[in-house]
C-alpha cells in the first residue's frame, strides 16, 4: 500500500487473479444487489425530486463501490460517521429502503423527525450510522472523539469517517487527524477523491501530489485505492481496521472515484465538468466492472442482473408508497427530544404554538392545547 501509486485489484475485464476477497458467493451477492439497490434509490429520488414531491437528494451514481466496499470491511458494532454520499454503507448492513425513503420525506416515522434535510440519515440499528451533517468535515473530529472514548473504555470497536476530497480543506480535517494520530484512535479515515468538491476540482483545492500523502504529517499511514474497485476497496478498509482494531491507530485511506451525475439535484455539472471526462469515467463504471468479476466467478448473468436490478427498482418504490402515505411529524414534535422534562419556557412557547396553529385551522392543533 502507497500513498502514491494506486492499489487496483479488479482489472476492467472483471480478472482478480490470485485475490481472495474473503467473502461467500452470497457475500459477493449481497455486495452487488447493496450496489444496485444504491443505483436504484438514486434514480427514483431523482425522479421524486424533478417532479416536486421530495425536496432535495445526493447523487451516487459512480461512487457505490467506495460505500459498499468501504461497508463490508465493519462489524455492526462498529461506528460509521458518513457523509452525505454514503447511501451504500446503510444499505449493506441492513438499513432498508423503506427507513432511508422516510427521510426523504421528512415525516412521522422519520428518525431526525423532519428536522433535518432529505439524505441526511441517521440509524443506531442495525449499525451504529450516525447523523448526517451538511457542513463539511464535521464528522471527522466527532469520529476521533468516538474513537477515542472507545479506546479508552477497552472496546474494540471501530470508527469509520467517510467524506468527501473538498471536506481535506476543512479545520475538521486538520485537528480530527491531528488528535488521531496523536492519542492512536481506532479511526479509519476514507477520503472519496471524486474529482470535485461541488465544482471545484481537485487541482484547484489542494497542492499535495496525492490527498493519501497528506497522512505522514499525522503520524499515520496514506493508503491510496482505486475507488471504482469494490474488492480493493474492501481489502484496505479491511487492513486499516484490523490495524485500528488491534490498537495501532489510524489511516487516511483515499479512494479515487468519479461522481457521474451532479454534486446534488441541485447543481447542473455539465456547466463545469467535461464531457469527455464524464464519458471516460463512464467506462470504468464500478457496478459494470463487479459485474464482469461475478460472470467470470459464474455467480452473473445479464438477465439475472437485469432481474435483480428491477427487483431492487420495485422495492425503493414500495418505499417511497409508504413514506409517502406516512403522516408528517405532529405539531408538538417541534418540542420533543430536547429536554426529558418540559421547562416551563418551552411550555409557553408550545402553548402559544399550539393556539396560533388552532385559530388557523390546523387540523393537528386540536382543541389547541399543549399536549406535553
Amino acid at each position: 500500500m502507497s500513498a502514491q501509486e494506486l492499489l487496483t485489484v479488479t482489472a476492467q475485464d472483471g480478472s482478480a487473479v490470485g485475490h481472495d476477497p474473503k467473502l461467500s458467493p452470497e457475500g459477493l451477492l449481497h455486495c452487488y444487489r447493496t450496489m444496485l439497490t444504491v443505483r436504484a434509490f438514486d434514480d427514483v429520488c431523482l425522479k421524486l425530486q424533478r417532479s416536486g414531491r421530495i425536496g432535495f437528494s445526493i447523487p451516487n451514481k459512480g461512487v457505490e463501490a467506495c460505500q459498499v466496499g468501504a461497508a463490508s470491511a465493519l462489524e455492526k458494532t462498529d461506528w460509521i460517521f458518513p457523509s452525505y454520499r454514503d447511501f451504500g454503507m446503510a444499505l449493506y448492513h441492513g438499513v432498508t429502503p423503506t427507513e432511508m425513503m422516510h427521510n426523504m420525506f421528512g415525516n412521522d416515522r422519520d428518525t431526525a423527525r423532519g428536522r433535518q434535510m432529505p439524505v441526511h440519515f441517521s440509524f443506531d440499528k442495525p449499525i451504529r450510522f450516525v447523523s448526517i451533517s451538511s457542513p463539511l468535515g464535521t464528522q471527522i473530529p466527532q469520529a476521533v472523539g468516538a474513537a477515542y472514548a472507545m479506546k479508552l473504555r477497552g472496546e474494540k470497536h471501530v470508527a469509520l469517517a467517510s467524506f468527501g476530497d473538498g471536506s481535506t480543506s476543512t479545520l475538521g480535517f486538520h485537528s480530527g487527524l491531528n488528535f488521531a494520530g496523536v492519542w492512536k484512535a481506532p479511526v479509519v479515515f476514507l477520503c472519496q477523491n471524486n474529482g470535485y468538491a461541488i465544482s471545484c476540482p481537485t487541482d484547484e483545492q489542494t497542492a499535495s501530489e496525492t490527498f493519501a500523502i497528506k497522512a505522514k504529517a499525522y503520524g499515520m499511514p496514506g493508503v491510496r485505492v482505486d475507488g471504482n474497485d469494490l474488492l480493493a476497496m474492501r481489502q484496505v478498509t479491511a487492513e486499516a481496521v484490523a490495524r485500528a482494531r488491534r490498537g495501532d491507530g489510524p489511516t487516511l485511506i483515499e479512494a479515487v472515484t468519479f461522481r457521474m451525475g451532479g454534486h446534488s439535484t441541485s447543481d447542473d455539472p455539465t456547466r463545469y465538468v467535461p464531457k469527455e471526462l464524464v464519458e471516460s469515467w463512464a467506462k470504468k463504471d464500478p457496478v459494470a466492472r463487479f459485474e464482469r468479476f461475478l460472470e467470470k466467478q459464474k455467480l452473473w448473468t445479464k438477465e439475472q442482473g437485469e432481474a435483480l436490478y428491477a427487483a431492487a427498482v420495485e422495492q425503493v418504490t414500495a418505499a417511497v408508497k409508504e413514506a409517502e402515505n406516512t403522516p408528517p411529524p405532529k405539531l408538538e414534535s417541534i418540542f420533543t427530544d430536547v429536554y426529558a422534562t418540559v421547562p416551563q419556557h418551552l411550555r409557553r412557547q408550545g402553548q402559544a404554538a399550539f393556539e396560533l396553529a388552532a385559530r388557523k385551522g390546523d387540523a393537528g392543533a386540536g382543541d389547541g392545547k399543549f399536549p406535553l
